[in-house]
């Protein structure tokens, strides 16, 4: 059994992330979760109250709950501060919130004028991560799990679908309304947008390790892909953005994804594999790994130690774009070159 760990989650309020918090809270592990308002958090506690079959949460252990919108960088700032000034000690970091808005035409934006798939599932979790770092040093045998895709590959099954990840030269990595792509040269896109996110989400992911290692503090980091999960687009969460602008077509597309083609995975087996990296000693090994939920057969999938993409792999990228977002959400981080 693993032993007992304190856990800071993002996106627990939803979908995956609902369900991994309601197995890591019955388990006995220390939560917190960090919802973008304070409505947000009250209704997460309640419905995780409902699951484990109590009102009052007597049956588990309650998760504490904090403030931080994701989508905006002073919300972040202002947690971060919050958190480190109570003494939170943080033994798992898991970044799994994340957004998209298929079917949208126009760019949405942060507060701050970002594109809100990157500003949300990049920029935000980025500046989390690196205020938090102290806490997560202080913590036993620390870890850090990142929620990306298998989208971010181009050459994989949902990557191929419409135009594939690709960061280019970062130059449309800034805040504006010039700014709809990442990589600055393509009109915008959607679905492009949130892939190119999850991409980030690998690279970061790297780079945070190689940075934590070069400073002597070799700890497991876990960027990992569900599969293609369909949350209930009346849950929130992930849909929250795509729902107002296409929810017909989302509402076919899960329904021919679940009961006809049998390509997507169940929402509580991938919060079960959330709760696992997070905790099981299994994926306690120091250094970068990525995990794929990958479809064999229609039904059936293989959880397992995968490749990332070819750009995924370029540490110079990976470099470049730790340091341009640094820049953009005006971190100071503690992490070495």
């Amino acid at each position: 059994m693993p032993e007992l760990r304190r856990i800071l989650l993002t996106g627990g309020n939803s979908g995956i992330g609902f369900e991994a918090a309601a197995l890591l809270c019955r388990a006995g592990h220390r939560l917190t979760l960090l919802c973008r308002d304070g409505t947000t958090a009250e209704e997460a506690s309640r419905r995780m109250a409902e699951k484990a079959g109590s009102t009052n949460l007597s049956q588990i252990a309650p998760p504490q709950t904090a403030v931080c919108d994701l989508g905006d960088l002073e919300s972040v700032r202002t947690c971060g501060a919050a958190l480190l000034e109570a003494g939170t000690i943080i033994d798992t970091l898991v970044l799994n919130a994340g957004l998209q808005y298929a079917g949208s035409k126009e760019p949405r934006r942060t507060p701050q004028g970002f594109e809100l798939s990157v500003g949300v599932n990049h920029l935000g979790h980025l500046l989390l991560a690196q205020l938090l770092t102290p806490a997560l040093e202080a913590g036993s045998s620390p870890r850090l799990v990142v929620t990306a895709s298998e989208v971010h590959d181009p050459t994989s099954a949902g990557g191929k679908v419409g135009r594939p990840a690709g960061l280019g030269d970062l130059s449309g990595l800034k805040a504006g309304e010039d700014a709809c792509m990442v990589d600055g040269s393509t009109p915008f896109n959607a679905e492009k947008a949130y892939k190119d996110s999850k991409l980030c989400n690998v690279l970061f992911a790297r780079e945070f390790q190689r940075r934590m290692e070069a400073q002597g503090q070799a700890l497991p980091v876990i960027a990992w892909s569900p599969g293609l999960v369909i949350p209930p687009i009346s849950s929130g969460g992930f849909w929250r953005y795509s729902r107002q602008s296409n929810e017909l077509g989302q509402r076919l597309f899960a329904l021919a994804a679940r009961s006809i083609l049998r390509i997507s995975e169940r929402v509580e087996t991938a919060g079960a594999l959330l709760a696992a990296l997070a905790t099981d000693d299994a994926y306690a090994t120091p250094g970068f790994s990525y995990y794929s939920n990958r479809l064999l057969a229609p039904g059936r999938h293989r959880f397992e130690a995968t490749s990332i993409s070819a750009e995924a792999k370029d540490d110079a990228l990976a470099l470049q774009l730790w340091e341009r977002s640094t820049t953009l959400v005006g971190a100071e981080t503690t992490l070495p070159d």
